[in-house]
């Protein structure tokens, strides 16, 4: 029950940060956080000549109190024997009131520059003197004994790379909602996700164990030292995006492993808003390129084709990969196929895409095929703009998939299929139109007509007496049809 005037301050705070700073600003700085960890957790014990420990805290444009509560947090359930330093990374911050008071624990740096994520955690690492480093965002809260199960796992093994479990605090009122423990995964356009375990870890039917991760999110705990010599962040990394995943591929490739650490528990408030960008993609599709280039060989273009690039020419600059190229033969990493085979098995290959983007048809070029409102599985013609609904991926088997393409074994994707009664095509799972032998399979050559090999009619487009263009399966009368982007191997 706020009044105007204070109602009026808590939606300026609120547009500022992203989330309720207003309610920050009056919550204790050590408000009490429920112990979230697996039951187990709490029965382990820890030794106690672990390795220092520096904590970094990466901000731009943060509330106060979200920062002294994060510094408080890690003061009060850090052994104060471990915890070495604070380290507070400003980059750059133009809203709010800046950190000042610096007591002896809490170091300061601040950019004269905004530089993006991937460099405030760089300047973080090379300020931090600490054995192992915790790269956190600012706006967390750690919980009971959060530190001690990722050094006593780096004091085992200084080449893992680790990752906390993640709680959620509600950005409105605060609440923190406990997520279980996951891996860390991605797409090929290199956006991040949670994923299951391998089943291995299950087997163990121990929820407290560390768990093998193809990727991290980002908040990542390290030895210093291997950080280091691992090759750090990629510091030609725009803003952020993509930077976490390249982490994660080229630790598993040159020598070390991620893990996750269930009897960690960090709480994380997911901003209504981020700071950076209102739109992230431009950059993540650069940072995405970059990655490619340097780690994925010949499986760099299911990143172009989930980007809907061209495979060669696609005109971004993503900068000098020449030193971290280096870096790789430097290191002897393996190839990204192993990554494949031994870490991410169920990451799949866009390999037998050969042609994909927007498609139309010469009496409508100004309209694409799109898949249509959802869930009526009914593909339509909309006017063009190229977005993932109007994404099409013709395959060398005669699949046609609309909308947008999984990244894993497990997706489901929607295939183009002739229902052989009526006029209008269908969408429809296409492992259920496996299984239940519908015509799902055209062909399909370039400026050439699109032609259900099963009940022989073709794609095609009509318009009706209301001057609207609609998408049907009829009997063929010659109309070409043209894709956005071919491989070589599309005639």
């Amino acid at each position: 029950n706020l009044t105007a005037l204070w109602e009026k301050e808590a939606e300026s705070l609120f547009k500022n940060y992203g989330y309720n700073a207003y309610l920050s600003d009056r919550l204790p700085l050590n408000r009490e956080m429920p112990d979230t960890r697996p039951s187990r957790c709490a029965e382990k014990k820890y030794p106690a000549d672990l390795p220092s420990l520096s904590v970094i805290l990466i901000y731009l444009d943060e509330a106060l109190s979200i920062i002294k509560r994060a510094v408080r947090s890690i003061i009060d359930k850090t052994p104060a024997h471990l915890l070495k330093e604070i380290v507070l990374v400003d980059d750059h911050s133009t809203k709010g009131k800046l950190w000042h008071k610096r007591p002896g624990l809490v170091k300061k740096v601040r950019h004269s520059e905004q530089l993006g994520l991937t460099q405030a955690r760089l300047s973080g690492w090379k300020a931090a003197t600490g054995d192992v480093v915790a790269i956190l965002d600012a706006h967390i809260e750690v919980t009971v004994q959060w530190a001690e199960p990722l050094l006593a796992r780096i004091k085992e093994d200084r080449t893992v790379i680790l990752s906390p479990v993640f709680d959620k605090v509600n950005y409105d009122d605060f609440a923190v909602v406990p997520y279980p423990p996951h891996a860390h995964g991605f797409t090929w356009a290199l956006w991040c996700m949670y994923e299951s375990f391998r089943p291995e870890w299950y087997a163990l039917g121990d929820t407290s164990q560390p768990g093998k991760s193809p990727s991290i999110m980002g908040i990542l705990v390290a030895d210093r030292k291997f950080f280091g010599e691992i090759g750090s962040l990629d510091g030609g990394m725009k803003i952020y995006g993509g930077e976490n995943v390249e982490l994660g591929i080229r630790v598993w490739l040159c020598g070390g492993s991620i893990e996750i650490i269930p009897c960690s528990k960090v709480s994380h408030i997911e901003r209504f808003k981020k700071p950076y960008l209102p739109d992230q993609r431009d950059v993540m599709r650069r940072n995405a390129q970059r990655v490619a280039e340097v780690w994925m060989d010949e499986h760099k273009s299911s990143v172009n084709i989930i980007w809907n690039l061209p495979i060669s020419n696609h005109g971004i600059d993503f900068g000098d990969v020449s030193e971290r190229k280096k870096l790789r033969e430097r290191l002897k990493c393996k190839p990204f196929q192993w990554y494949l085979d031994h870490v991410y098995q169920s990451l799949q290959p866009i390999s037998d895409v050969i042609a994909y983007g927007g498609l139309t048809n010469e009496l409508s070029p100004k309209f694409c095929v799109d898949q249509g409102p959802i869930p009526v599985q009914s593909p339509i013609l909309y006017p063009c703009h190229f977005l993932s609904n109007q994404r099409c991926y013709y395959h060398t088997d005669g699949k046609l998939y609309i909308g947008s393409i999984g990244s894993h074994k497990t997706a489901n994707n929607n295939c183009l299929v002739d229902p052989n009664a009526g006029i209008y095509p269908h969408l429809c799972d296409c492992k259920m139109a496996r299984e239940k032998t519908f015509h799902m399979l055209w062909d399909f050559n370039r400026g050439g007509p699109i032609r259900n090999r099963g009940t022989k009619r073709c794609l095609e487009v009509t318009k009706g007496e209301d001057g609207s263009f609609k998408l049907v399966v009829q009997k063929c009368s010659g109309q070409s049809w043209k894709i956005q982007h071919v491989t070589d191997r599309f005639m």
